[in-house]
């Protein structure tokens, strides 16, 4: 059993990652249903909430049935980031999640996210004032540093966790690398292997097969395992992964009509909490993943992918599943 505070989760739990338009409450609930034991939202501008900026407000919403569920903030000014806090514990999430690892430019610009890691006092003692600050777990991703020069990580994980981090989850590139070349996992390692370290270490990045969840697990025994570009338009992929675990074997991968069934929930949901324009606008990018490997496909996609009006969209599913049926694509 793995535990986050008094959170208790299952041996080597697998977590959905922050991601940006991406992990809002349809994508949840439906990563959820599919084995996913954590979820996060899409990380949320501290300075934004204390604003009231629609697009931030907005992010906070979480249902029962998330739950063990994390509210991700990230910002770099004291003040802003334990206002925030205040907001975000009336809409009563399970973690809180502080962002110390986004490569984006116009959020490291502002010495947030990944930004930070220049700054690993402030990282530590903004990270000590928050725990301070609420009676909710506090948690941080991060990166393995800024570059390939000052990577830290070992020092800098326990340093967050003696000022009350209650887990860490670390991407493994650095700010420079940003999502190029290969994760390295050996480093988040080193910090599971640290004998001063007691909180979970979970591994993030590259993670694309069950093949790979196994290797970070019994190879690098990291705790467990956060998971995001893998998921996006494929919440099946958790349960694959512990399927692999118990079994050894893959699961079968679902035919062209159930993964209709879920594109077309998805975009159900997606519309009833955004609105019918964002709604259909903000599923797209789930519909490359939910329809890969699809021969002679591309005229369908772009039918997915230009429709504004829901009506177009939901006939666009109908015809796929007409056309392609019970057929199953053999690899994701």
């Amino acid at each position: 059993m793995v535990k986050i505070d008094n959170i208790e989760l299952p041996d080597f739990p697998l977590l959905l990652a922050p991601m940006e338009d991406v992990s809002d409450p349809p994508f949840r609930a439906l990563c959820k249903e599919n084995g996913a034991d954590v979820v996060y939202t899409e990380f949320i501008s501290s300075e934004g909430l204390i604003r009231d900026a629609a697009k931030s407000v907005i992010k906070l919403d979480i249902y029962e049935k998330e739950r063990p569920v994390g509210i991700q903030i990230f910002g770099a000014n004291m003040d802003s980031m334990l206002r925030s806090i205040e907001i975000v514990e009336k809409t009563k999430p399970d973690i809180i999640d502080i962002n110390f690892g986004c490569p984006v430019k116009k959020v490291v610009s502002k010495g947030a996210g990944a930004g930070i890691l220049k700054d690993i006092d402030l990282m530590v003692k903004l990270t000590e004032a928050m725990v301070k600050h609420t009676h909710l777990p506090v948690t941080v991703k991060t990166r393995l540093g800024w570059d390939h020069d000052s990577i830290r990580i070992v020092e800098v994980a326990e340093r967050l966790q003696d000022v009350g981090c209650k887990a860490i989850s670390i991407h493994g590139r650095t700010r420079a690398q940003m999502y190029k070349g290969n994760a390295d996992w050996k480093p988040i390692a080193e910090v599971k292997n640290n004998p001063r370290m007691h909180i979970p270490v979970f591994g993030n990045g590259d993670v694309d097969s069950p093949e790979k969840a196994m290797e970070m697990r019994d190879s690098y025994g990291l705790d467990g395992c956060m998971i995001g570009r893998a998921a996006i338009g494929y919440p099946w992929f958790f349960n694959e992964v512990k399927h692999f675990f118990e079994t050894g074997e893959h699961l079968q991968k679902p035919t062209i009509a159930e993964r209709v069934r879920i594109a077309r929930r998805h975009l159900q949901m997606s519309i009833d909490w955004k609105g019918e324009h964002l709604g259909v606008v903000e599923t797209r990018r789930h519909y490359t993943n939910y329809f890969k490997g699809i021969p002679h496909f591309k005229e369908h996609r772009l039918k997915l992918v230009t429709s504004d009006d829901p009506k177009d969209v939901f006939s666009a599913l109908d015809e796929i599943e007409n056309i392609f049926g019970e057929t199953i694509i053999p690899t994701i």
